[in-house]
């Protein structure tokens, strides 16, 4: 049975292959085999387990009742496979919302080791990074709240990172930035952005004002919503400027030391109330122009705030993790 959970307002649905199976879907018997099949199975699978019930959806909500599938895991044992699967029927190579949901229904199902780390290992068809993509996960409690510490790595930055194609050049504090046009066309204070990989692409827009942040029922608008998903989403949905592959975007603005606010329209996705690898690389990017330093940052998003932890050695950013809780909602 698919189970629902909520990380900070990111929810995803929780489902084994075989659940897929039952409903005569035809999930591959290897997470590797899926990831390569995407066409045969994903869109099914989003419509039989993330559709609203007739008459149940919310006035104004999303056109699905999560932000996408969880799919696995495909063994009894770590390391753990699964694949993200986005309501558009694409797939994800990362999501910190999500491997934190994923965490929680393992531990759930009984299937957490004992007192060691666990090893995620994300499938997917990118062909711009290596798939699967693991992931280290342990089990902590931070001021009293049991969640999860993942090991998102070393953090990638600049056009290259993310196979941008296309960017002029801004500088910020003695840091070369890149120009997104299709973003500044939006509107002219987002002028200023980093490119970010941490495990998946990322483009963090600085602004100086929270009138620059955009809302989310505002992202869900056409006049703006349509252009965001053009610069977002891989054809042939979007346009794929200037990352071919699609990219995840992110507006942030300095709050205070070691704050950050952002908001996130994800690829594939849309407006999000939050997303965990978006607040990783929002602290990273804010690092980057010397608004926060090493060590803990919080970024705030509309459906909460997460902690960040940030390691520098020799003056560059060595490691990225990223703290989560989730709850099961069914």
């Amino acid at each position: 049975m698919a189970r629902i959970y909520d990380a900070r307002g990111n929810i995803y649905k929780v489902v084994a292959p075989e659940e897929l199976r039952r409903r005569g879907i035809a999930v591959p018997d290897q997470a590797s085999q899926a990831a390569q099949n995407i066409q045969t199975w994903t869109l099914s699978a989003i419509e039989a387990c993330c559709r609203w019930a007739a008459g149940t959806r919310p006035p104004g909500s999303k056109e699905h009742c999560s932000d996408g599938l969880l799919v696995g895991p495909f063994q009894s044992s770590q390391p753990f496979d699964l694949l993200i699967v986005n309501t558009d029927g694409t797939l994800a190579e990362r999501s910190g919302n999500g491997l934190t949901i994923f965490s929680q229904a393992l531990s759930d199902q009984g299937l957490w080791p004992k007192d060691q780390a666990c090893v995620l290992r994300v499938h997917h068809d990118k062909a711009d990074v290596r798939s699967p993509g693991e992931i280290s996960v342990k089990a902590a409690q931070v001021d009293g709240v049991q969640g999860f510490w993942l090991d998102l790595g070393k953090p990638g930055f600049g056009p290259d990172a993310v196979s941008a194609q296309g960017v002029e050049s801004v500088a910020c504090n003695g840091r070369e930035l890149s120009h997104v046009q299709p973003l500044a066309a939006l509107n002219g204070a987002w002028s200023r952005s980093q490119f970010v990989r941490v495990g998946n692409p990322h483009c963090v827009t600085l602004v100086d004002s929270a009138d620059a942040l955009p809302g989310n029922e505002q992202m869900r608008e056409p006049a703006l919503g349509e252009g965001l998903k053009q610069i977002a989403y891989a054809m042939p949905t979007g346009a794929g400027k200037p990352c071919p592959a699609g990219i995840n975007l992110q507006w942030a603005m300095r709050l205070s030391p070691g704050h950050i606010a952002a908001r996130v329209f994800e690829r594939g996705e849309g407006p999000t109330a939050s997303s965990g690898t978006s607040a990783s690389a929002v602290a990273c990017a804010a690092w980057r122009v010397g608004w926060v330093d090493a060590g803990e940052v919080k970024v705030t998003m509309p459906g909460g705030t997460a902690p960040i932890l940030l390691e520098q050695e020799q003056g560059e950013l060595s490691r990225v993790s990223l703290f989560g809780t989730a709850r099961l909602m069914d």
